[in-house]
């Protein structure tokens, strides 16, 4: 088989489905993968005629999205012209915020990352004052790699709380007051007019972890541990929200012979209550530390500390504890650990590995790998991204696109 016969075969596993393959759209998904393709390889994986295939990429060229990369290797004649996706022509804006700081990040339409920045924030102080300062630093932030706000092409924004996917609004977030069912696509749409898609912060972390460091994992558990704790569910390749967006709300499950203390959603000995980064943070200033922020008890591990590595490690066995029942229930092969206090390091996943080995099947932990985050801290805005660009370059997006350009 030669290249260019493999390479066809590529495009056409490539093959989107339910789209009109005679639209520019549907034949951009062929090329989204960046590498050069000329008209003849688009032709063959498509099977329609090459006057529309030339048709198509003519119109693609002149959007921008694609771009002229050369030269094919000629196999006779006049060597053939390739084109590649251009990431570059436009720009997605993404926010991952947290309760205490949030990350934000411009990318190019392949999930690059042309410039970010984190700052902190009060979550409690409600949705119209948090989000207009992430829009006024988007808009600083253009102003500084010199791009217009028409280059926009969408906007992800991740929230530590249950979110209905479809709308972008809020359903019942424990540590967010005023933000349920507020309208959070609308009030960025003021600033950006681009799509703006919503979704809980441990759900794009799971996405941009599993697609930036484990693609070939089918199924990963994302457990982020900071201000408070929650997971993200990949299973079978694909991200699962849940009914109501509050899949994988692993903070708010009652820990197996945990202490009754009193949790912010109303219950009694959550995990949220007993592990989180507030829990320790509490728990050590029963002890007399003078502390306040969750960084602080990394501090202290990097310090040596004994109690705050006690208190880690505590918390990371109260984790096992509800992720052994995870494990037997989804039955995942990685599970990564995230958020500020897994910078703890070991301290925190020994006490994790210590229960679920212990306590989950031992057909489900034969393979399964325990890690921390390789992302440093960028999960979040990549996963954010990836959520944007599969919306915003689908084949009916980039048809109304050209349609409109």
């Amino acid at each position: 088989m030669t290249d260019t016969d493999t390479r066809v075969s590529q495009l056409v596993a490539a093959k989107p489905r339910g789209n009109d393959p005679r639209s520019a759209g549907a034949l951009f998904q062929f090329v989204r993968d960046g590498l050069p393709h000329t008209r003849a390889e688009l032709a063959a994986a498509t099977r329609f005629a090459r006057p529309t295939v030339a048709a198509r990429v003519d119109e693609l060229l002149a959007s921008g999205l694609l771009i002229a990369t050369g030269e094919a290797v000629s196999t006779g004649g006049r060597p053939p012209a390739t084109f590649a996706f251009n990431a570059g022509v436009r720009l997605i804006l993404v926010a991952d915020i947290g309760a205490s700081h949030y990350r934000l990040a411009i990318t190019d339409l392949a999930a690059n990352i042309v410039s970010e920045r984190s700052l902190p924030v009060t979550i409690s102080a409600g949705p119209e004052p948090v989000l207009d300062s992430v829009a006024a630093e988007f808009e600083q932030m253009l102003i500084e790699i010199d791009r217009p706000v028409t280059d926009v092409f969408g906007v992800g924004i991740g929230l530590p709380g249950p979110v209905q996917h479809d709308t972008g609004q809020p359903i019942s977030p424990p540590i967010m007051p005023g933000w349920d069912g507020f309208d959070v696509p609308a009030r960025m749409q003021r600033t950006f007019p681009v799509p703006v898609l919503v979704d809980n912060d441990v759900n794009i972390m799971a996405l941009g972890e599993h697609r930036s460091q484990w693609p070939d994992v089918a199924n990963l558990l994302f457990i982020k541990v900071a201000t408070g704790v929650g997971s993200g569910i990949i299973s079978d390749g694909e991200l699962r929200r849940g009914a109501q967006g509050a899949a994988g709300d692993l903070g708010h499950i009652a820990v197996p012979r945990g202490e009754p203390v009193p949790c912010r959603c109303g219950n009694l000995g959550c995990l949220e209550a007993l592990a989180s980064g507030h829990a320790i943070v509490e728990s050590l200033r029963e002890q007399g530390y003078d502390i306040e922020a969750t960084a602080e008890i990394v501090d202290l591990v990097r310090a040596g500390d004994t109690r705050t590595m006690q208190a880690v490690r505590q918390a990371g066995r109260d984790i096992g504890d509800v992720v052994a029942g995870c494990v037997n229930l989804l039955n995942p092969s990685v599970i990564v650990i995230g958020g500020v206090i897994a910078d703890a390091g070991e301290h925190l996943l020994a006490g994790l590995r210590e229960v679920v080995y212990s306590r989950s099947l031992p057909l489900a932990t034969e393979h399964l790998r325990i890690v921390t985050s390789q992302t440093a801290g960028r999960a979040g805005i990549l996963g954010a991204a990836r959520m944007v660009a599969k919306r915003v370059l689908d084949a009916p997006a980039i048809d109304e696109f050209l349609a409109g350009a």
